[in-house]
Order: structure tokens, then C-alpha cells, then sequence
């Protein structure tokens, strides 16, 4: 249930490649939205059905739900009636990672991008990996998959091993553990502290980011003295002080260079996080018996993840890039890499969720006013809202208006829409269109849409 969410998406394709019968459902489906995802789950052997409860007729061994769907979806109000059994996808997902020799990549912020380093390192320099993970990896897409999952039937498995439900205390005992960030989102940093701590105590390898001051406690062997297990083995990578160190980093606004261990990176995706995630993928693979220049030769040809500083187009001298950016981190980062290959930065922030937008108000206006230069525009949409039960108590306007008052150009426009025709009139060569947001799965198509619309302005003004 919620089969085009992707989570739910990843583990349906990894059981259909598997040769296990896989059916499913989701409200945007019967929206007529995410036609795409569609047809590459039904490619792919999946059956689709309305989300009405016709979907359990021929009673499924097993129902599989994420956090998103709600008691009264009608087709858990079926499987209740039936006295089906249910499953989280967290448990299902434990349970995949169990029969497996699992790389567990967990953080706030990278975790599907060093999932899919991770996995083409492998697939490039050693043998088949498979792969769950929540976003698209290209080099699978291209092969005309949906790019979230791939099971290559062998016993290496790596996951973005996800801390939002707190479902990461599940993994027991992976293969390795990897922890590449922690920051406020979803949770506070305590709470998010204490279940990354579970989840590292099940851990017998484990690799830290020496450089992230929240994740210091847990490079300590005391840390793990508690549970009464003997101290896991623990590597560290970084930009400082650290097992595998990149020096000579050098950050451009396309690719970037950097020296791990005396071996050169040559990273061709942009921004100093990606350098990181390289370095944290390769120091991942390393730990797993992969050398280092095997590593790098690996990475040279990475293509990237759906929606991570995806580049739509650029039309008359203007750039349209779209950002799974959501929380303010991954926003500071995107404006930042952004930032070096424009003259001006035309972003559209669409927030996911009333809680999440009013969990980290403060934060997300903190990283705009910081983030955005004098020259920049700034515009938001109302809040995307998947449905479900939720207090709608906070808007947009609650983050723009605060934003421009710092100084900033920014402005709640509720109907996305119409923005396109501002950002037209706005657009000149040099500038940048960064679009960020999640779950939303039509932000890449507005993308799209402002590229065929500066096209549209700058043809009919004789510019190409």
C-alpha cells in the first residue's frame, strides 16, 4: 500500500525481481499522478490496483504498509476485515537486510547518494550489488528501471537505512554500518542521537564521519561497553583527522577533486557535500575489500541520483536544476553548489507536510536568510500535502515572510502555477531555476515545465 512512494516502490521491485508475486496500490495512481512510476513497476511485473480494497481479493500472503498510510485507508480497512497479516516496511526491510550481507547507509542528509556510489563502485570494479534505496540511481534508470532497487541475487545488499520513523533500530547486525551525518530533521538531535545509537550498537563494523561534532560519543569504545558486547570495529573518514582523510580538496561548480589516502578522486558531481558522500562511499567499499584506486575509478563515471542537483535543461543562458532538498542542510548545501555555477540563484522551495514544516520553521528560515545572496529570489508554494490526518496550523507564509525580512527576496505565492510566469519575466543569462523539495512526485515535471517556458520567452525573443 503506497506502492509509489519510494520506499515502498524499492522493496515491491526488489520482490518481483526476486520471482515473488507483488500487487499494489496508491492514492496518486488513481489520481492519475506518477504515470511513470507506474509503468516501470508494472514493466517490471507488478499489478496495480485501484486503492479500494479490490487489490486483497485473492489474499496476499502479506500486506506491507509504510508510515504514511493511515487506519482508515480502505484498503488496510480490507486486510483488517480479512485477518490479514500486516507489516511495516521497516520490518519488511529488516527482514531482506537479515538475508543478506547488508551495508546499512544511515545520516540526515546523503544517504541516497553514497548508497548509489556504493553501488556502482561494485557493479564498475568488482560484481553486481543489489540495492534498496529511496533514490533513483541513473546508472539503473538507464538500463530502464525506476533506479530505486536492483536485485542482482547475490549476498552483498546495501540500503539507505532510513531514521524518519525511527524504524532504524530494526537492522540487527549488518555487515557494515555506515553513519555519515546527524541533524536536526524529523527529530530533535537527542532523540535522533539516541536511536542512531541503538542502531550502532547492533553494529559489529561500523563508519563514522569523524568530522560531525553530534556523532562524536559514538567513536568512543565506552559508548559501546554498555550492551555488553565486545567494542564493534570502527573507522572513521573525514576531512581532518580520520582513517580515510581527503586532502587537496578542490570544489567546483560541476565536479571536484580531492586526494583520499594519497589515491586522487576525480568527483564528477557537484558540491562540497558530494565530495563528502564520495569520500564516505569510497572509505565504505574500502572497509569491504575494495581498493582505493579501485574506488576512485569506480566514482569517475557516476551519473548521479534522480532529483540531487539533476540538471533539467538550460535555455537562453539559464539553468534549471532540480533538489530533493527538504531539510536545512540539504537546502544550504544545494543553494551553496548552485550558487558557484550562477550569477543569480531562481529558487522555488515547496514544503513537505505541516509537521515537518513546522518542526523546523525556525531552521529552514535560518538557512534561507543565510543562504540566499542579496541577489537571489526566493519563491514558495503552499505546503504539499499527501493527505492523512494532520494539524494544518502552518503555511509557506510563515517561512517567506520572516526570510524577507531578513533582507532576502522571497515570497509566498500559493498557487505553484504561478510562479513560472515570475520567474519568465525574471529570468536572465547567467541565472540559475533550483527547484527543491520531497514527496511531491510532479516537482521534477514543474521543473520541466519552467524550462519549456524559458524556452517558449527567450525563442520568441529571438534568444536561443
Amino acid at each position: 500500500m503506497g506502492i509509489a512512494g519510494s520506499g515502498m516502490s524499492a522493496l515491491a521491485q526488489f520482490f518481483a525481481m526476486e520471482g515473488v508475486h507483488v500487487s499494489g496500490s496508491d492514492r496518486s495512481f488513481d489520481q492519475d499522478m506518477g504515470g511513470d512510476i507506474r509503468r516501470k513497476l508494472e514493466n517490471g511485473g507488478i499489478r496495480i490496483f485501484p486503492q479500494d480494497g479490490s487489490a486483497l481479493g485473492g489474499l496476499p500472503g502479506s500486506v506491507v504498509v509504510s508510515t504514511a498510510i493511515e487506519t482508515e485507508n480502505p484498503d488496510i480497512r480490507k486486510a483488517v476485515k480479512l485477518g490479514l497479516p500486516i507489516r511495516h516496511r521497516a520490518e519488511v526491510l529488516a527482514a531482506v537486510a537479515r538475508e543478506h550481507k547488508t551495508v546499512a547507509v544511515a545520516g540526515t542528509s546523503g544517504k541516497s547518494t553514497v548508497a548509489a556510489m556504493i553501488h556502482d563502485i561494485f557493479a564498475r570494479t568488482r560484481s553486481r550489488i543489489s540495492v534498496i534505496t529511496g533514490g533513483p540511481i541513473v546508472s539503473l534508470r538507464d538500463d530502464g528501471l525506476l533506479g530505486n532497487a536492483y536485485n542482482a541475487k547475490t549476498e552483498l545488499l546495501v540500503i539507505e537505512a532510513d531514521e524518519s520513523d525511527g524504524s532504524l533500530v530494526h537492522y540487527d547486525s549488518p555487515r557494515l554500518s555506515v553513519l555519515l551525518n546527524l541533524t536536526k530533521d524529523h527529530k530533535e538531535i537527542a532523540q535522533l542521537q539516541s536511536i542512531f545509537g541503538a542502531f550502532l550498537k547492533k553494529s559489529p563494523h561500523i563508519l563514522l564521519n569523524a568530522d560531525d561534532r553530534n556523532l562524536s560519543d559514538f567513536s568512543a569504545g565506552s559508548f559501546y561497553d554498555s550492551v555488553g558486547l565486545k567494542s564493534p570495529r570502527l573507522a572513521t573518514f573525514g576531512f581532518g583527522t580520520a582513517l580515510y582523510r581527503a586532502e587537496f580538496v578542490d570544489i567546483g561548480p560541476a565536479a571536484s577533486k580531492m586526494s583520499v589516502n594519497g589515491v586522487l578522486f576525480n568527483v564528477p558531481v557537484p558540491g562540497r557535500h558530494n565530495a563528502q558522500n564520495a569520500l564516505a562511499a569510497a572509505a565504505a567499499c574500502a572497509e569491504l575489500g575494495v581498493s582505493l584506486e579501485d574506488c576512485s575509478r569506480g566514482l569517475e563515471a557516476f551519473k548521479g541520483v534522480s532529483r540531487r542537483l539533476e540538471l533539467v535543461g538550460e535555455c537562453g543562458g539559464v539553468q534549471v536544476i532540480d533538489d530533493f532538498a527538504h531539510n536545512p542542510e540539504k537546502i544550504r548545501a544545494a543553494l551553496e553548489t548552485v550558487q558557484m555555477r550562477s550569477q543569480r540563484v531562481l529558487a522555488v522551495y515547496q514544503p513537505h507536510g505541516f509537521y515537518p514544516t513546522r518542526f523546523l520553521k525556525r531552521e529552514l528560515i535560518e538557512a534561507f536568510s543565510a543562504g540566499l545572496r542579496n541577489e537571489d529570489r526566493l519563491w514558495m508554494p503552499d505546503i504539499y500535502y499527501a493527505g492523512g490526518s494532520s494539524q494544518q496550523d502552518v503555511s509557506s507564509g510563515d517561512i517567506a515572510g520572516p526570510v524577507r525580512k531578513s533582507g532576502r527576496q522571497a515570497a509566498h505565492v500559493p498557487e505553484r502555477k504561478e510562479i513560472i510566469p515570475e520567474i519568465v519575466e525574471t529570468a536572465r543569462p547567467g541565472d540559475a531555476v533550483l527547484v527543491m523539495g520531497a514527496r511531491d512526485p510532479s516537482l521534477h515535471g514543474f521543473a520541466a515545465e519552467i524550462l519549456r517556458a524559458l524556452c517558449l520567452s527567450f525563442n520568441a525573443a529571438g534568444r536561443s
